[in-house]
């Protein structure tokens, strides 16, 4: 019957880490451009020269 209490407080310490993170990740911006990332794949970064056989 322990286990199954220190299953569950390791499971809560583990969703509170998450949660935490998540809460970091959304403060420290990192959600704020949702548009930049689906027209990326639409333009090269760089020009690649043409490989002459």
């Amino acid at each position: 019957m322990r286990i199954i209490l220190v299953l569950i407080i390791i499971s809560l310490l583990l969703a509170i880490g998450f949660l935490t993170a998540f809460f970091w990740a959304v403060n420290d911006g990192q959600y704020d451009d949702d548009f930049t990332p689906s027209i990326r794949i639409l333009f090269d970064d760089e020009k690649h020269p043409q490989n002459k056989l």
